[in-house]
């Protein structure tokens, strides 16, 4: 009688729901024609359900294990500290956060935009200190019917005529709205008079428009500004860069030094080149990795909590015994701590090898939907099939048994392991 109520709801939300499931994957999408395992046939001839099995399989390996690892270092180091206790309240915080709200807030910040995603502004500033930040206008072009300069395969600019050191080419270019050109940009008609020195071409690149109207194409007028840091080569006749100079906030460029001879004048195509926006989290190459980055966030103080209370209760005197015999820290923690803790890491391991088999909100919210197949689990694809368009439910259900017999392994192990404990 008193194991009753236990078992009444033991039946209604664990028994029922499974037994359903089972009868549900042996009929078709309506439910009325009995199919057998044709349902499970399908399933793996479905290249949407053996991508999501990967994916799985890849969430299988690594998160749990990079968890474990992460929440022993992070719970040894953790007992050196004073504030420890105030540490692990930190890192614990995530845990109370939803798996929405987590989705949200990493979906914003693996954005690729530098000025909405924090990672991406983080990288491209760390991009732009060790690089230097490059000049480019990727809006620029040669204004219509210009035959001064010809544009090669790979996007850059050169002079359609040699000339030889001494002489001044001037380079105008169109297309720059008035957004994009550099605050430091100054006017370029004083430097395109300036005449060239013996062995060395001069010039400026500049935007050949003038505000407001009345300017001559081709000629550098006055009010028409320079476009600054970008690269301008000299090309021998060989097709060789002999000589490299970057324009100054007027436009103006020297290359000096060339031995008699006929140049072409070059805008590399990194002139013309869109700026370093970034790494693309949320492409299909990265999509995997960044999710299971923002579970790491969220669990991480799981696994810290529990090891470190494992690590609480480990008896000090074989510690400090090791210590006397002459073991270093590197060797107590690999030959002492490390075992001690066995069935502690061996409880959050498995813990999360059942977590992840059925994570499914931060692939859900996370991953945009052109490549939401790209980063498919197995508890998204069973959403997708029986709900999100599929409409199967006789498919979906037999997703969801191969879910249920996943994790089963991994529950009677955790189980055996618990009484194991107990006993």
């Amino acid at each position: 009688m008193f194991l009753f109520p236990a078992l009444l709801l033991l039946g209604a939300l664990v028994a029922y729901p499974i037994g359903f499931s089972v009868i549900r994957s042996l009929y078709d999408a309506s439910g009325d024609t009995f199919v057998g395992a044709g349902n499970y046939t399908a399933m793996f001839q479905d290249p949407a359900t053996l991508r999501a099995i990967r994916n799985s399989a890849i969430w299988v390996v690594f998160a749990p294990a990079l968890l474990t690892g992460l929440g022993l270092v992070l719970a040894v180091l953790t007992e050196k500290i004073r504030w420890k206790t105030a540490f692990k309240l930190l890192m614990f915080m995530p845990m109370a956060i939803s798996f929405l709200a987590a989705g949200i807030i990493f979906r914003l910040a693996y954005e690729q935009d530098p000025q909405r995603g924090v990672l991406n502004a983080v990288t491209v500033g760390i991009h732009d200190s060790v690089q230097g930040k490059s000049a480019s206008f990727p809006t620029a072009k040669t204004r219509l019917g210009d035959k001064q300069l010809t544009k090669g395969q790979d996007g850059s600019y050169r002079t359609a005529h040699r000339t030889g050191p001494g002489n001044t080419v001037n380079l105008g270019l169109v297309g720059v709205a008035p957004k994009d050109m550099p605050s430091r940009a100054r006017p370029a008609a004083a430097a395109a008079t300036s005449p060239a020195a013996d062995g060395e071409l001069r010039g400026v690149v500049y935007l050949d428009f003038t505000p407001g109207g009345g300017g001559k194409p081709g000629t550098v007028d006055r009010g028409e500004r320079g476009l600054p840091a970008l690269s301008v080569e000299a090309v021998d006749s060989h097709g060789k860069v002999v000589a490299t100079a970057t324009t100054a906030p007027d436009g103006s460029y020297r290359l000096p030094h060339l031995p008699p001879g006929s140049y072409a004048v070059q805008l590399p195509a990194k002139d013309f080149a869109p700026p370093y926006e970034g790494i693309s989290w949320l492409g299909p190459a990265l999509i995997t990795p960044a999710i299971i980055g923002a579970y790491m966030w969220i669990w991480t103080g799981f696994a810290l909590v529990l090891i470190g209370a494992g690590l609480s209760s480990m008896p000090r005197d074989v510690l400090e015994a090791a210590r006397m015999d002459g073991a270093n820290e590197w060797q107590v923690f690999r030959r002492i701590t490390v075992p001690l803790l066995g069935p502690v890491l061996g409880v959050v391991f498995v813990t999360m090898v059942i977590n992840v088999m059925k994570v499914f909100d931060l692939v859900y919210i996370i991953a945009p939907g052109p490549v939401q197949q790209d980063a498919n689990v197995l508890a998204l694809q069973m959403w997708l099939v029986s709900f999100g368009g599929g409409n199967n439910q006789g498919l979906g259900s037999a997703l969801g048994v191969l879910l249920l017999l996943l994790v089963v392994p991994a529950m009677a192990l955790n189980i055996r392991r618990f009484r194991r404990s107990q006993s």
